[in-house]
């Protein structure tokens, strides 16, 4: 008669120690510490190691009372040892928020919030205060915020530890901006997106490299920005931008889709290596002075449709020659519709000569918008493909042809027989 063996599994209580500890770390959404609880006694022990815990935004969509909700984010902070770790876009109160981080505030590095203070009436009351609870907080290395409402300054001491701050989706007050940043006086890394209300700035941070800013509205905010460490730096909606010390300047980006960019002020451009100017209009000072001070930029971005201090102007002529010699190190140069077609007028050609060399510039990329001067416009592609003898690829963008007459089907045509004699360079888009 055969034996009959029993084999025995081994069960979630023999998991050694090391391998518990590891799964815990691995599970940072709260249902998933949650259901721990109910695996065994000894896996309900060890949650309290949790370090880092995510309420998504559904988290308690079966539960229509916030201060329940707010009494279950609470158990579960309470029962972690030391959380270093908090994200949570579920509804809350100010009152729930207090008392999570009065829990944790010796230990929390990091702290994100779905504030949700844009789009109620009770914001106007209730928003500053939820702000306000985050000051108890001081060892904060990471804070990120989403649909703030500023309107005043909040009770903030001192971050001295935080050095990554981020809003997106704000309402705030240029004094109450002004005083949060105050607060976080080692900053490395600022963004602010999608902020609207901002007239008028003045941002000092000696620790800050890296920068987005973009402030919603009619695109006239006033920016100064004091940063001698800054590397990248980001600004969308600013009509006047300045920036003293840009020693360590590496990428900028200046934007302005709703207004017009009438001043940039930067010292020192030497270090620049890519440089993207955007918007419907910038005055023609401010873009020569800011192509002028990026002279050893490898990467540009040009997308200004008209310049002029007042009415929208067409751009002015741009000798093709004195360009690129005064861009010696460009290798990638992204150029759309005003600043293609400056290039391209009647004298633009008219000091090419033997010799003369675009010597770094491999990448090309073209949007053309308008059929007009169209023998021009070819007779600068081919000078391109002649001149630039390191050229690898160049991309031509046929965007909205804004024409009825046979004269854009003919540009197109010649476009097409260019790109068949340089196939192994253009690429039509």
């Amino acid at each position: 008669m055969r034996r009959r063996f029993r084999f025995s599994y081994p069960n979630m209580d023999s998991l050694p120690d090391a391998i518990l500890q590891y799964i815990l770390s691995n599970l940072t959404e709260a249902k998933d510490v949650a259901s721990c609880n109910c695996v065994s006694k000894r896996w309900k022990e060890s949650t309290d190691s949790v370090k880092s815990i995510k309420f998504p935004r559904n988290s308690f969509e079966n539960i229509s009372d916030v201060a329940l909700s707010d009494a279950i984010v609470l158990k579960m902070i309470s029962s972690f040892h030391r959380l270093e770790e908090l994200v949570l876009y579920s509804p809350f109160t100010s009152k729930g928020l207090g008392s999570w981080l009065s829990h944790v505030s010796q230990s929390l590095k990091l702290l994100e919030l779905r504030m949700e203070n844009l789009a109620t009436d009770e914001a106007l009351v209730e928003g500053p205060l939820k702000l306000d609870c985050i000051g108890v907080v001081k060892g904060l290395e990471t804070l990120k915020l989403w649909g703030v409402l500023m309107m005043s300054p909040p009770k903030w001491d001192l971050f001295p530890k935080l050095r990554c701050l981020e809003i997106v989706g704000a309402r705030m007050d240029d004094n109450a901006l002004g005083s949060a940043l105050r607060a976080c006086p080692n900053l490395s890394s600022l963004l602010l997106l999608a902020c609207e209300g901002v007239k008028s700035i003045s941002i000092s941070l000696p620790f800050l490299e890296h920068c987005k800013l973009d402030f919603y509205g009619q695109g006239n905010t006033l920016l100064s920005l004091t940063a001698p460490r800054i590397v990248s730096l980001d600004v969308q909606g600013c009509s006047w931008i300045s920036v003293p010390e840009t020693s360590f300047l590496k990428n900028l980006s200046i934007a302005n889709v709703s207004g017009r960019v009438y001043m940039v002020q930067f010292r020192n451009l030497s270090s620049l290596e890519s440089l993207s100017v955007r918007g419907v209009q910038w005055c023609w000072d401010a873009l020569t002075t800011i192509l002028e001070q990026g002279r050893d930029v490898k990467h540009l971005f040009m997308k200004v449709e008209f310049t002029g201090n007042e009415a929208l102007q067409p751009f002015p002529e741009i000798d093709f020659v004195e360009f690129f010699k005064n861009h010696p190190k460009l290798q990638k140069f992204d150029i759309h519709g005003a600043m293609f077609a400056a290039l391209c007028q009647k004298n633009s050609l008219k000091k090419l000569e033997t010799g003369f060399e675009i010597g770094c510039l491999e990448e090309v990329v073209i949007t053309v918008r308008s059929p007009l001067n169209a023998e021009q416009k070819m007779n600068t592609l081919e000078s391109l493909v002649r001149y630039a003898k390191g050229l690898r690829r160049m991309v031509i963008r046929v965007l909205r042809m804004k024409s009825n007459h046979s004269s854009a089907d003919d540009f197109c045509d010649d476009i097409c027989k260019f790109h068949h004699m340089n196939k192994h360079l253009v690429h039509i888009e």
